[in-house]
Formats: C-alpha cells, structure tokens, sequence
C-alpha cells in the first residue's frame, strides 16, 4: 500500500468492508465448495433470500463473487480466488494471537494434576 492516492486508500478499505461482515464470511466459505443459487445459500446461511441476495449484491460490486444467469436461475460463484489466500492469512493471524494469550493464561492457572494422577 506504500504511497497509494487517497482515492486508492477508499477503495482498499471498501473492499474490506465488503468482508467486514459474517454472513458475507459464511456465503464466500459456501461458495468456495461450489457454485450455489440464492435460495440453496439462504437455506444453508438460515437466512431469507432477500437478506442473502443483498450480500451477493455487495460482493459482486467488489468483484468478489460473479453470477450467471441459467434459464431461470441466478448461479454465484467466486470471481476471485485470492479472496482466500486473504482470509487464510487473516485466520493464521488469529490463531496466532490467541495462541499467545492461552499461553500468557497458562503462566497464571498452570494445569492442575487429574484426580488420582501421582504428580
């Protein structure tokens, strides 16, 4: 990001946004196995079609995710795969830091013997 315009800067930040939202999370992680309908993901997210369909509306806005019209039906894919390589960095970095914290946690409630071990 070294010595981007400002206008360049709303623009990351928005696409942060875009995936700034759990049920966005939830969608891309459904899509990442196949390409789904918005009724097939409303069903599987436990929310209303109309809910689910403003996401998709939003991710594909950032290039997130495509949709492909099929006689009746609206098909959503992921159009860019990167989109992972993202949340799997950020999920390492979480796991990371909460890593740190059990072990800062355990230094003041070191395990206790089980009831009958001879420690």
């Amino acid at each position: 990001m070294k010595d981007l315009p400002p206008a360049a800067l709303v623009q990351i930040a928005a696409y942060f946004q875009a995936l700034a939202e759990p049920t966005r999370l939830h969608i891309l992680n459904l899509l990442r196995q196949q390409e789904r309908k918005v009724g097939e993901l409303a069903e599987l997210c436990g929310f209303s079609a109309a809910n689910v369909s403003r996401h998709l509306t939003l991710l594909q806005q950032h290039g997130l995710v495509s949709r492909e019209s099929r006689g009746t039906s609206a098909f959503y894919k992921i159009a860019d795969p990167a989109v992972y390589k993202i949340c799997d960095l950020v999920c390492g970095n979480i796991a990371r830091q909460n890593e740190r914290v059990a072990q800062e946690r355990a230094a003041f409630f070191p395990l206790k013997p089980a009831a009958g071990s001879k420690r």
